[in-house]
């Protein structure tokens, strides 16, 4: 059988080709390059020094190895959708849609090109066939379980897919990868948004779209400071606000955004309950087996997360007839951002997820 591994020069795909090498299986490595801007500190883009670190991971384990770019896919398919997001007031995850739109739709297809039966990565998941269907499962370790990243898969991309490390904690991971000398046992794992890595983020999103300064207010109206742009702040955010020495003396939280006067709303005290909500809607949801888990209008009780590594907790979710659905939660939330991801789980399996679009506060 040959398998395809997409690698991204990180110890978790270099670990997962190193498995199936070992497990006897036909393995081809496959870089891709999404982004071909140079980093802020003197010009050596990060994709060059991920690509150095395939081949040599490549040659330590002998596999052959390719390079594929794909940045005008992702420029068409997730940065055009980041920036308009942004341009909306939202948070935007597209790592999600990364997933969807290119990791399991250009690279499958060229691993396909390749006479591959399946793409496999470093992801901490799971895939099961059950009753004819192909499940996604949470990892064995919950707080690296990336399934949150992977929820709008469809049936055709996850029958093509998988995930060799799932059952792994990322500390066998490294063991591993020292033992059989891989070169990036010791690699830091990479964070931040997939383009965007760790360079400055309000410096690189003003390359893209205009700032547009404005005041910070409360929500009855007092001028408390000025913002650099609504696009740089989130819903539940603290850091950065330029406040103090104010009202109660406690921290100052980002409560709400009014586009049509640029204005950014902030509130103190982390438990305002202008943060907490209790239910949601949320647009263009994706369901795994391709139908929603219930008939539309009806409802079922699942699990959810509004964020990687959150803890999952219970809703009862409603398919509607445009694609939406409606989201009641059973205990408040809170700082539910609209254009973030939420995923949906029944037990060990995720079931799809969709992208929030507003809140009901009624705290």
């Amino acid at each position: 059988m040959r398998i395809v591994v997409g690698m991204s020069g990180g110890v978790d795909s270099s670990v997962a080709a190193y498995l199936l090498k070992k497990q006897g299986y036909d393995v081809i490595g496959v870089f891709m390059n999404n982004w071909e801007e140079k980093e802020e500190d003197g010009g050596v883009c990060t994709s060059e020094r991920d690509w150095l670190d395939v081949r040599d991971v490549c040659d330590k384990i002998d596999i052959p190895y390719f390079a594929v770019n794909f940045a005008k896919e992702y420029m068409d398919r997730v940065f055009t959708h980041f920036l308009d997001e942004y341009r909306r007031g939202r948070t935007p995850n597209p790592d999600v849609l990364c997933n969807r739109e290119i990791k399991f739709a250009p690279l499958l297809d060229f691993a396909m090109s390749l006479e591959a039966d399946l793409l496999a990565t470093g992801h901490f998941a799971g895939v099961e066939k059950r009753d004819g269907l192909y499940r996604l499962l949470r990892a064995k370790d919950e707080n690296k379980d990336q399934t949150y990243f992977l929820c709008l898969l469809n049936q055709k991309q996850l029958s093509k897919a998988m995930f060799p490390v799932t059952n792994l904690t990322k500390a066998e991971i490294r063991a591993l990868a020292r033992e059989a000398g891989i070169p990036v046992s010791e690699k830091k794992d990479s964070t931040g948004v997939c383009f965007i890595g760790e360079r400055n983020f309000k410096r690189f999103l003003s390359e893209y779209l205009p700032a547009q300064p404005g005041k910070i207010v409360t929500p009855s109206g007092e001028v408390v400071g000025r913002h650099d742009g609504l696009m740089y702040y989130t819903l539940g955010q603290r850091r950065g606000l330029g406040i103090g020495g104010r009202g109660t003396c406690e921290r100052w939280f980002v409560v709400d955004k009014d586009l049509n006067k640029n204005q950014l709303i902030v509130e103190q005290g982390e438990s305002s309950p202008r943060l907490f909500s209790t239910s949601a809607i949320a647009e263009n949801a994706g369901w795994i087996i391709e139908n929603p888990p219930c008939p539309i209008g009806s409802s079922i009780s699942v699990t959810a997360r509004f964020r990687h590594r959150q803890p999952l907790t219970p809703v009862t979710v409603t398919p509607l007839e445009n694609g939406n659905v409606h989201i009641e939660f059973e205990i408040p939330q809170r700082a539910v951002t609209p254009g973030q991801t939420v995923a949906f789980y029944k037990d060990d399996e995720c079931l799809g997820g969709a992208t929030i679009d507003r809140t009901e506060r009624k705290l």
